[in-house]
C-alpha cells in the first residue's frame, strides 16, 4: 500500500481546508493518506509522497520551513510540487520572470527599503489614488496594506517597521476585485480542473475565506483560459497542482495576481469532478 503525506501545519484554527475530501477517493485505491504538520519529527522515507497543502504558516518561518522541505526532499519520499518549483514560487519576484515571458502582471514596483518620500511617488509611478504594498514573501494577505494617498502617513509608522529592511511590492489597487472579485483557475498536471471566483466581504478587499471572502464556482471565458495555459507553459518545472489567479480590470485585460504553487487551497468542495482529478494527477507522478 502507498503511503503519502498531507504536509499541514500545528493549528488550523480559524482557516478552512476541505482536502479530505479525497481521501476516499485515495481509499479506494489502496492509497493511505497521513496529515502532518510541517514541523513534526518524522522518518520521511517512511512515505512514497508528501504533498504541500495547508502549510498556511510557513512564511513567517522561511528558514526553518526550507530547511525541511530539503530534508524531504532528500528522502526517498517524493516532494510535491517540486523543491525548486517552491523555491522559485517563494518570493514573488516570479512575477517578473513571469511577465518577461509574455504574461501580463499587474503594473509593480518593486523595493527593498520603504520611506515616505517613496510612497509619495508610487502614487505618481503608477498613476492611481490607491495602492496595495505587501512584502515579496508572504501568503494570507498578511502584512498587506491598501493605502489611498490622502491617508497613507496614517499606517506610515507601521509600514516603515514592517517593511524595514524588507523586500516588497507596490501595486496600483486593482478596483475590480471589490466590483467582480478575483477569478481563481486550478491545474493539476498541467490540466484545467476548476474555477472559483473569490470576492471580499462588505468593506474589505481581501479575498481570502479566512478574511471573510466569498467563495462561488465560476466559468472562464475563453480569453482567461488562453492566459492560464500560458502561464502554466511558462513556469519552470511541470507541477502536480498549480492556482493562477486573475483580476480583469475595465477593459477586460486579465493581469496575473499570483501563481501559487505552494500551497493552495484547492476548493475541491467547488467542484464534484476535481478530487478525482487531483488523485488521478497524484497517480501519474507517483508512477
Amino acid at each position: 500500500m502507498s503511503k503519502i503525506c498531507f504536509l499541514s501545519m500545528d493549528n488550523m484554527d480559524g482557516f478552512v481546508s476541505d482536502d479530505e475530501i479525497t481521501i476516499p477517493f485515495f481509499t479506494e485505491l489502496g492509497i493511505n493518506i497521513e496529515i502532518h504538520s510541517w514541523r513534526a519529527n518524522l522518518d520521511w522515507n517512511l512515505f512514497d509522497m508528501v504533498i504541500l497543502r495547508t502549510t498556511w504558516d510557513y512564511q513567517n518561518y522561511a528558514s526553518e520551513f526550507l530547511n525541511v522541505l530539503d530534508k524531504i526532499h532528500s528522502s526517498r519520499a517524493n516532494l510535491q510540487n517540486h523543491l525548486e518549483l517552491i523555491k522559485w514560487n517563494f518570493d514573488k519576484s516570479y512575477l517578473r520572470e513571469l511577465e518577461k515571458k509574455g504574461n501580463t502582471i499587474v503594473p509593480t514596483i518593486w523595493g527593498d527599503q520603504l520611506n515616505r518620500t517613496d510612497i509619495k511617488l508610487f502614487y505618481e509611478q503608477l498613476n492611481c489614488g490607491e495602492l496595495v504594498i505587501k512584502p515579496t514573501v508572504s501568503a494570507n494577505a498578511d502584512n498587506t496594506f491598501r493605502l489611498t494617498y490622502h491617508k497613507f502617513e496614517e499606517k506610515l509608522e507601521s509600514l516603515q517597521q514592517i517593511f524595514d529592511g524588507r523586500s516588497y511590492l507596490v501595486q496600483p489597487f486593482m478596483q475590480r476585485i471589490i466590483s467582480q472579485g478575483e477569478f481563481s483557475l486550478f491545474f493539476f498536471n498541467g490540466d484545467y480542473s476548476h474555477t472559483i471566483l473569490k470576492t471580499p466581504k462588505d468593506f474589505d478587499f481581501r479575498v481570502q475565506e479566512e478574511h471573510g471572502g466569498i467563495i462561488t464556482s465560476a466559468e472562464p471565458d475563453s480569453q482567461m483560459m488562453s492566459d492560464a495555459f500560458n502561464v502554466i507553459k511558462t513556469i519552470p518545472y511541470s507541477s502536480l497542482y498549480a492556482r493562477v489567479d486573475f483580476v480583469k480590470d475595465d477593459s477586460n485585460v486579465n493581469y496575473i495576481m499570483e501563481v501559487e504553487l505552494i500551497e493552495p487551497a484547492l476548493y475541491f468542495r467547488m467542484d464534484k469532478n476535481s478530487p478525482r482529478k487531483f488523485v488521478e494527477a497524484v497517480l501519474q507522478k507517483l508512477n
